[in-house]
């Protein structure tokens, strides 16, 4: 082979653009979606400790979060300063919302819905879309199968899906290489891009990177032995998380980056995880926002 030639597939190998689709491919989109899914039916929520990277029209803020997610729509994010000390929690239980801010001594409290969510994270991403990313696994906007079309395009399957109130949904996956000769039935697939738009404008953009197995959490034991072991909230599960997240809206200034230090899978869950009540001498109001 010609140094030229060489230089080529050396190029191909390293970016993947031009790599053939797997032997077995999908027949169609919703047989995609299965699979995604089946990828990650072991994962019932994860919990992690990040560094946290938000870019907004006030300039660029960095931290460190700790969160927990638990299907369908849970959520807990609690942002603690370098010496640990919590400054800021955010609960949405599928139904409650509320987010605590120790610096201004203000809590917030209203329905789990979108906008409310989207306080803390700035980008517009549903609750339950937000604890599947969190897990690697792409939110599906309803559809029937007319409305899904699926593609491969430079190294992975492009999954197009139509949905009610004009929406669209884009969802880039990729087969796992120990996968790649295996019947599409048994393959697995990572998630590498989401992107949802409605009437044309694209409300949330998701990239997930650096995607790895992660271990299953361990029971939540009392020092002291006086109450019960928590167990795990799920079954053991090794399925791959992406270790890097960014959620973004396009043609604006809001991107939150989340790069993940330490994430497993099923955490034990206690009592009241997802809901908070205001502490003694903070200001008290109400979150109004509808999405």
């Amino acid at each position: 082979m010609s140094g030229r030639r060489a230089s080529v597939a050396l190029a191909v190998v390293l970016t993947g653009c031009c790599r053939a689709a797997p032997p077995s491919q999908f027949p169609s989109a919703d047989d995609a979606l299965d699979r995604m899914r089946a990828s990650y039916a072991c994962s019932r929520g994860v919990q992690g400790e990040a560094k946290l990277d938000y870019f907004g029209k006030e300039g660029r803020v960095r931290g460190n979060v700790l969160y927990l997610a638990a299907l369908p729509d849970q959520l807990r994010f609690d942002v603690f300063s370098p010496f640990g000390a919590i400054i800021s929690t955010l609960t949405s239980d599928g139904r409650d919302f509320a987010l605590y801010d120790l610096r201004n001594k203000q809590f917030l409290h209203g329905p789990a819905s979108t906008c409310n969510v989207a306080r803390f994270t700035q980008v517009p991403v549903p609750p339950f879309a937000l604890a599947q990313l969190l897990r690697g696994e792409a939110p599906v906007l309803v559809h029937s199968r007319e409305q899904s079309s699926i593609e491969w395009s430079c190294g992975k399957y492009v999954i197009h899906l139509d949905s009610t109130r004009d929406a669209h949904e884009e969802l880039h996956l990729e087969p796992l290489v120990a996968d790649w000769d295996r019947p599409w039935q048994e393959q697995r697939v990572r998630v590498r891009e989401v992107a949802v738009s409605q009437k044309g404008t694209e409300l949330y953009r998701a990239v997930l990177d650096g995607h790895a197995p992660a271990r299953t959490a361990g029971p939540l034991v009392d020092p002291d032995g006086l109450d019960p072991d928590v167990p795990p909230s799920g079954p053991a599960c090794t399925a791959e998380i992406p270790r890097r997240i960014r959620l973004e809206v396009p043609g604006t200034e809001q991107d939150l980056i989340l790069i993940d230090e330490e994430v497993a899978h099923n955490p034990p869950l206690i009592e009241g995880a997802f809901r908070q009540s205001p502490p003694p001498g903070v200001s008290v109001a109400e979150a109004r926002c509808t999405d």
